[in-house]
């Protein structure tokens, strides 16, 4: 009773800001953090590239000593990581969603694993017929074709511009790095892939 007389004796100003004040609230359940969405896949792709990196050279000469299988598996290893964190944060958030967008979520979800899943045994095909130094560029500029491609489609399913143009900006780099080389294509992408998801995480928590 005491709490009706109180929204009662407010005025409209003070009943917009409480309105605008819960509704940012939900928002902030809902929606999860852009940073913790972005800066796994930023800190996979900047470590697994480098790796690359380091075992190719800009001239072809190694940085380091670590061959194209084990950059490869530092790679794909840190991309597991990353998205198993994405999937135990959103367990761990507490907000279920169903109907049409949990399904749609889930459809998206299987279509990385096939995507990525059906790549490799392609690759697998193809890589024995390769110059060594080829390999680990054939893999890695098809899985961020890949990954290029899923991120436009779910820009364009969920009418999120943000990830529609990350899709682009990934697609751009990979095409550019993939024609100028193995060690440069592991440059640019490290750097511009991997610290343009941390940008785009910071940038979209700042914006809120």
């Amino acid at each position: 009773m005491g709490s009706d007389v109180d929204e009662e004796d407010l005025s409209p100003a003070e009943m917009m800001r409480l309105i605008e004040e819960q509704s940012a609230a939900t928002a902030r359940r809902l929606q999860p953090d852009p940073l913790l969405l972005y800066a796994p896949w930023g800190i996979a792709w900047m470590v697994g590239f480098g790796a690359f990196f380091l075992s190719y050279g800009l001239d072809g000469r190694p940085l380091a000593p670590i061959s194209w299988q084990l950059a490869l598996s530092i790679l794909f290893g840190g991309q597991l990581l990353a998205g198993a964190f994405l999937f135990w944060t959103s367990r761990s958030g507490g907000v279920q969603v169903r109907g049409e967008s949990a399904q749609r979520g889930m459809m998206y979800g299987y279509s990385w694993f096939v995507g990525m899943m059906s790549m490799s045994l392609i690759m697998s095909r193809f890589a024995p017929l390769l110059p060594r130094e080829q390999v680990g560029l054939l893999y890695a500029s098809v899985s961020l074709l890949v990954v290029a491609v899923l991120y436009m489609a779910g820009g364009a399913v969920w009418r999120e511009w943000p990830m529609f143009l990350i899709g682009v900006w990934v697609a751009v780099v990979n095409a550019v790095g993939a024609m100028l080389g193995p060690g440069w294509h592991s440059l640019l992408v490290s750097l511009l892939v991997g610290g343009g998801f941390f940008v785009t995480g910071i940038v979209l928590r700042r914006r809120g």
